[in-house]
């Protein structure tokens, strides 16, 4: 069973950048949004020619290449699917014209069975999912921030329910942070595998810290 983790955040919370240091020669990435990466030099990390970068939002072919990644490239530690909702935006919009409830559970099912593919890789594999978040405020003013999805059907799933680590990704005076504890919000992390609620945002300190649990 490969190793889960899920980054959430609102845009510029540092979900991309917290990927700088991975090994490009090591590490997959879908860039989902097809917006490239953020931070200078991307472009010579990560493109076709090194065989280390792919621009999908196709839940399909995402999951057939997660399979494909997992049994033909043994020197591929490290994937990075960013971001879920872009995959959800996309099937969302070829369905524009479909009418029914049909078309709902088809997407949650495309995106669970991407997620799941995710757990079923080599052992040797960190999955890494991002995702935006959306902050939701009772009658009382108190507030709770969870990933955003499109369609109830997925928000029944609780895609976080499928992650043993769920970060949420935020910027606080300027510094950018991993919220590594509910504060809350749905992120999470297994008990003592870091002594802080609050992190700096560099996903290989949280990959080193996971193996070292």
């Amino acid at each position: 069973m490969s190793r889960m983790i899920l980054i959430m955040g609102e845009s510029g919370s540092g979900k991309t950048t917290s990927m700088r240091n991975l090994n490009p020669k090591t590490t997959f990435y879908i860039d989902c949004d097809k917006k490239g990466l953020s931070w200078k030099g991307w472009r010579k990390q990560y493109n076709k020619e090194n065989g280390n970068y792919w621009a999908s939002s196709n839940a399909d072919a995402i999951t057939q290449t997660l399979v494909k990644i997992s049994a033909e490239k043994p020197q591929i530690k490290t994937i990075v699917i960013d971001t879920l909702n872009w995959v959800m935006i996309d099937d969302e919009f070829k369905r524009m014209k479909e009418k029914g409830y049909d078309k709902w559970q088809d997407l949650a099912f495309s995106v669970k069975e991407m997620v799941a593919m995710g757990q079923q890789l080599r052992e040797d594999i960190t999955v890494i999912f991002t995702a935006h978040t959306q902050t939701e405020r009772d009658d009382s003013g108190f507030a709770f921030t969870r990933m955003k999805t499109s369609g109830k059907k997925l928000d029944k799933i609780s895609i976080e329910s499928m992650f043993t680590t769920v970060l949420l990704a935020k910027c606080v005076d300027g510094k950018y942070l991993f919220e590594t504890q509910s504060n809350s919000s749905t992120a999470k992390s297994p008990m003592g595998a870091f002594e802080e609620k609050e992190i700096e945002n560099d996903i290989t300190k949280v990959i080193k810290a996971l193996e070292e649990f």
